[in-house]
């Protein structure tokens, strides 16, 4: 059945958890949901694989406010999981497929997960000897279980884990759920180094999502494009909750591909189409991509920052008739918070990122946090629903960025218009964004570090004009040693995500110091664009 057949696309007021935006998702006619590779889910179907496994969940032994994690690729299976796991009350933990050991390691122990969800392999990397090494540093996960065949000993199939049953047993699970309880844990890498457990609450996933549906006029008609990460906010709030929210549709794909994206947008006839710069850049380039059927698209939105006004052009020439919208969001924010008017032009959204979304609050603060006039630079806090309850067993950096009255520190500068436009100037923090991912020097330059022949190194983001950003590392050698630029590099490999490996590896005498010892960045970036010489 056609989404059209449904009775309104109206968001109902009365969801406050995820299980009830399930329940209120399925209630009606069966319409389509999922448009996935191997088959296409149906609301109904959905709601019943998650009966399922949140039955499976429960006999394995898990509860309330239990921790699952999840490392795997977008999927049915992924979405299943996240709505099973939130059903009875646990809490998911949201892992990146290209995360390796370190970040593996810190999470799941930081979190205390009693379950790792995990893909099989992921390209050539096989996940099941990955995991298996790393079993005695994670001593809290109990159950170890694999998507698709394969696995060692004593480790379970998801398909295993589905229990066919008494759905009306899950009912005392579900009750006992409530709005402000963890639904999701999701990292965010801070200024130590150490990522940080923001803690997405069931009430502030669905304020954003909320507040992104009614600013954007999703419908019941909309397709939206799944391919945004679902283990962070980009894909699992602005793309699968907000759409759920209007019993709208989501064409997923395991990752982005600008091959499989145009060719969803051809031929599921995609409405709203989510990406950072780079996704468009490269569908856009493709050769066959002027022979698409892409007049479907109604909504291009540009996650990240404002966009560029050639790119901001071109998207505009292309996507003839569509709607163009910057959306600026943070994992502390559950999703999109500031989003773009309906009836900004291109040269506002060259300048902007755009207004508060729903009944979400904005301020202008300065050093002390006080508030700042229109017009003046300061750093941007953000206050309303769709902020998270702090960092997962953090307190101190819970303090430092969730301030008394509900206040959000997000730690980039910005200016305030007297329309209440925001203009983002920069980041007081060291971060960089590489292909649409928040990168933190920080913890790059931990790694480097642990190599015995380095002595000091810096790690900053320069602008790339395929990637957004990307990193450039500087490296000072210990004394009568000698840097091995490719044992860095594969260290960086087996510890870190893809994304985080710096583009660059320099080998330097010195770096610049400011009086009080500490590394001066801004000299490396003058370095990095010819200005001075190191």
């Amino acid at each position: 059945m056609d989404n059209d057949d449904q009775p309104g696309c109206a968001i109902a007021p009365q969801i406050a958890t995820l299980p009830g935006l399930l329940k209120d998702a399925s209630s009606g006619p069966d319409a389509s949901y999922l448009l996935c590779p191997d088959r296409d889910w149906t609301y109904s179907e959905f709601s019943h694989a998650v009966d399922e496994l949140a039955m499976g969940l429960v006999a394995t032994g898990i509860r309330q406010g239990d921790r699952i994690a999840i490392a795997a690729p977008n999927s049915a299976q992924w979405l299943i999981t996240w709505f099973a796991v939130t059903k009875i009350g646990a809490i998911l933990v949201t892992l990146n497929v290209a995360y390796r050991e370190r970040e593996f390691d810190y999470m799941l122990n930081q979190s205390g997960a009693v379950m790792l969800v995990c893909s099989k392999q992921d390209g050539e990397f096989d996940f099941v000897d990955f995991v298996q090494n790393l079993r005695q540093r994670i001593p809290t996960v109990r159950h170890y279980v694999f998507l698709g065949e394969g696995g060692f000993a004593g480790s379970h199939r998801w398909e295993d884990l589905l229990l066919p049953g008494a759905v009306a047993d899950l009912a005392d699970f579900e009750a006992v759920v409530e709005p402000d309880d963890p639904a999701v844990i999701l990292y965010t890498s801070g200024t130590t180094g150490d990522p940080k457990g923001a803690t997405l609450t069931h009430a502030s996933i669905l304020a954003s999502a909320s507040a992104q549906a009614e600013h954007l006029s999703l419908s019941c008609d909309d397709v939206a494009i799944g391919h945004m990460p679902f283990n962070h906010v980009g894909g699992m709030t602005c793309t699968v909750a907000a759409t759920m929210l209007t019993h709208g549709r989501i064409v997923v794909l395991p990752r982005y591909s600008p091959k499989l994206a145009l060719e969803a947008v051809d031929l599921r006839k995609v409405t709203i189409f989510i990406g950072v710069p780079t996704m468009y850049t490269m569908m856009m380039d493709l050769p066959e991509f002027p022979a698409a059927d892409i007049t479907s698209v109604r909504t291009c939105i540009i996650g990240g920052s404002n966009v560029e006004p050639a790119m901001g052009r071109r998207i505009l020439d292309t996507f003839q008739g569509a709607r163009l919208s910057n959306l600026y969001g943070l994992s502390e924010t559950s999703g999109g918070c500031i989003i773009s008017a309906a009836n900004d032009d291109l040269d506002t959204l060259v300048e902007t990122l755009g207004v508060a979304i729903g009944d979400f609050e904005i301020r202008i603060a300065g050093d002390a946090h006080q508030p700042l006039p229109f017009g003046q630079q300061g750093e941007l806090h953000i206050r309303g629903g769709c902020v998270a309850s702090g960092y997962w067993e953090n307190p101190m950096e819970s303090e430092r960025a969730f301030l008394p009255g509900g206040w959000l520190v997000s730690g980039d500068m910005a200016v305030q218009r007297p329309d209440g436009r925001i203009e983002l100037c920069g980041r007081r923090k060291e971060m960089y964004v590489r292909s649409g991912y928040n990168v933190y020097p920080v913890e790059i330059e931990n790694v480097i570090a642990a190599d015995p022949a380095v002595a000091m190194c810096a790690v900053v983001g320069v602008p790339d004009a395929i990637y957004g950003e990307v990193g450039h590392a500087y490296i000072v050698a210990t004394q009568n040693s000698d840097v091995n630029i490719e044992a860095v590099r594969a260290r960086c490999g087996e510890k870190l995500a893809r994304y985080k490996i710096p583009a660059q590896f320099h080998v330097v005498d010195s770096l610049p110091l400011t009086p009080s010892g500490k590394i001066k960045k801004v000299a490396l970036l003058d370095a990095v664009r010819g200005k001075i010489a190191l």
